[in-house]
């Protein structure tokens, strides 16, 4: 089994949009291990989550988007979790994502797509331990 984070955006909460990850992470075959309900994080905790971003022409405004509104974490597991996640949602670019995926139906572009998943197993790792601690292997 392989754990991976999923955030689900201020603009999916503001949207209400929730639902629909929830199906979209059960179609994916993944298990939700523990979640934070939504709310408002602060900008600091976005620096330190973005922190590998720093100095790109986003990065600001990512932060000032994370910041704006409620966000809701999830520890997902399952066979092959994060790739099964980055399926679900789709390119990172709503524009470009399958029009099926989360992005494609509900993002409008830049950091407005939605959710976000870890990319890779290291990741995984580093941003579940940000949001759950005690949930580290």
């Amino acid at each position: 089994m392989e754990r991976t984070l999923a955030i689900i955006k201020p603009d999916a909460i503001a949207g209400g949009h929730s639902g629909e990850i929830f199906k979209a992470i059960d179609k994916a075959g993944l298990h939700i291990v523990v979640a934070i309900p939504a709310q408002v994080v602060g900008k600091e905790v976005w620096e330190t989550f973005y922190a590998e971003h720093k100095g790109k022409p986003f990065y600001e405004k990512l932060i000032e988007f994370m910041s704006s509104g409620r966000s809701a974490f999830l520890l997902l597991e399952g066979p092959n979790a994060i790739q099964a996640w980055r399926s679900a949602m789709g390119a990172t670019d709503p524009k470009k994502a399958d029009p099926q995926s989360l992005r494609g139906r509900f993002g409008t572009g830049g950091p407005a797509n939605v959710v976000h998943g870890s990319d890779g197993p290291e990741s995984a790792k580093r941003e579940i331990s940000l949001f759950f601690p005690d949930q580290e292997d």
